[in-house]
């Protein structure tokens, strides 16, 4: 071996060895940078004419477990898509109040109950007829109450849906202008490993939203697949479609054109059922809870109201056909083609009302009645008790046909709300430790800092070495310098 080709092979030495020390420097500054990968230097002999001319570095890989983060972006998505759907249950749980609560519509039918109990049995008092109008009231009031913060739920989710649609364009955009780079830097030799990370977070960012499939392509491009198979980026990106409402109420549906759906590059694709294809993520979620679970209370909701009208119809002699009884719908006689919404627009019968400008007399003598009957004639109340707390059938479609008291229904809705969140909870306890248990074994593949610094050990004396074969040829060139001279 000549002077010159020791002298080259200890400088590829050092210079392959501060860039494996650049590298593990990175490494170790990173070591907790959400998207970044462990880099890796790989090395290689250098060979000129056919003889070795030290090493070379034959580029920067990333240490990066593709099965691994692919399964960790479906259980992010999974647990996004449990954490919105848990949200909105509890929050139902709430409106309409668990057993314990004063607040509650049980507690508020119970109320309502005793009233008319204790008014049948004491008819000539106003106190106690005042107590029926009271507790009424106060009972619409909280179907009332838990019919406008399931809207406000809805009208929430349809915001946080056009914000999520904004977010995915944005970082979609974003997505392919870095394909654009990673392909005119890999076609130039240059370090893309910077851009990889970048693109492995945005990545992560999406599939948060909507569960995606990642697709290589040449030059170290991507292409991004919904797991429904649509298309996000292809070539360019995708761009997703949703427009939002100000306000939503009780009658407005996707199906009937008062809310937005969803396209991509002007497609429109459904929202829900297996033939959507952004299921899975917080947008899948966030269209369930407007469209769907909310729909859904809202129809329970609706159903014990309409169960609530119908138990008082026909028992007031003084009323002409077609007038509306103790409880109207909005003041109006109730619609069977207009049952969405009712637990929002139930009112107590004006004639009734004191303050609405009725007579409280009317509770006892009849809501059509012109003037004050005997005061004690507790027949009707005792009529309206019986129709409240008797079994009857169901007429409306948001509950399972059978019999039931208005207690029993409304301990089902209870029940049934609860049931829901129970469920809901444990499924999100469950994608959340399935999300941590893959976080962990993704970080277990990362990046260990003690390894890192043995290997730094090991390039610094790889270092000394080649800088001692440098001062050896310094000392032998200038030996021969002077044995010339």
């Amino acid at each position: 071996m000549s002077v010159t080709s020791a002298l080259a092979g200890a400088l590829s030495g050092l210079s392959a060895t501060s860039r494996q020390a650049e590298i593990l420097s990175s490494n170790v500054a990173n070591a907790t940078t959400p998207g970044y990968a462990r880099r890796q230097v790989g090395l290689g002999s250098a060979v000129l004419a056919g003889h070795g001319q030290g090493v070379q570095v034959l580029g920067v890989t990333r240490d990066v477990d593709r099965h691994l983060l692919g399964e960790r972006r479906v259980a992010q998505a999974g647990s996004g898509d449990r954490d919105v759907r848990a949200e909105f249950l509890k929050r139902v749980e709430q409106s309409l109040g668990t057993a314990d609560n004063p607040a509650s519509l049980s507690a508020r039918l119970a109320a309502f109950d005793q009233a008319l109990l204790e008014a049948a049995g004491r008819p000539e008092s106003l106190a106690r007829l005042n107590g029926i109008a009271t507790t009424a009231k106060s009972l619409m009031a909280g179907f009332a109450a838990a019919t406008t913060d399931i809207q406000n739920a809805r009208a929430s989710a349809d915001r946080r849906i056009g914000e999520e649609v904004g977010k995915l364009n944005a970082t979609l955009q974003q997505l392919h202008e870095l394909n654009v780079n990673l392909r005119s830097f890999t076609g130039a030799g240059r370090d893309i490993s910077a851009l990889l990370d970048e693109r492995q977070r945005l990545v992560d960012q999406i599939s948060a939203i909507v569960p995606v499939r990642e697709v290589p392509r040449d030059l170290n491009q991507i292409a991004l697949f919904t797991t429904g198979g649509a298309p996000l980026l292809e070539g360019s990106a995708a761009v997703i479609g949703f427009t939002p409402v100000h306000t939503i109420t009780a009658e407005m549906t996707q199906a009937l054109g008062g809310l937005s759906g969803i396209t991509i590059n002007g497609r429109p694709f459904a929202t829900a059922g297996s033939a959507s294809p952004i299921l899975g993520g917080t947008l899948g979620a966030l269209f369930a809870v407007r469209d769907e679970l909310a729909v859904s209370a809202q129809g329970k909701l609706d159903a014990a109201a309409r169960d609530l009208v119908e138990r008082f119809e026909g028992l007031d002699p003084t009323l002409a056909p077609g007038a509306p009884g103790l409880l109207a719908d909005a003041g109006n006689t109730f619609d069977l083609l207009n049952e969405a919404g009712l637990a929002g627009r139930l009112r107590l019968n004006a004639t009734a009302d004191p303050a609405q400008g009725g007579a409280l007399f009317r509770l006892r003598d009849g809501l059509g009645a012109a003037v004050e009957g005997p005061p004690g004639n507790g027949a009707l109340l005792t009529a309206l008790h019986v129709a409240l707390t008797g079994a009857r059938p169901l007429s409306s479609p948001g509950f399972a046909a059978g019999t039931r008291s208005f207690a029993v229904l409304t301990a089902d809705i209870l029940s049934d709300s609860s049931a829901q969140r129970l469920s809901a909870q444990s499924e999100q306890s469950f994608s959340a430790a399935r999300l941590t248990a893959l976080s962990d074994l993704e970080a277990q593949n990362g990046i260990d800092t003690d390894q890192e610094m043995q290997e730094l050990l090991v390039i610094e004396k790889n270092y000394a070495a080649n800088a001692k074969v440098i001062q050896a040829v310094a000392d032998m060139i200038d030996m021969l310098i002077r044995l010339d001279g």
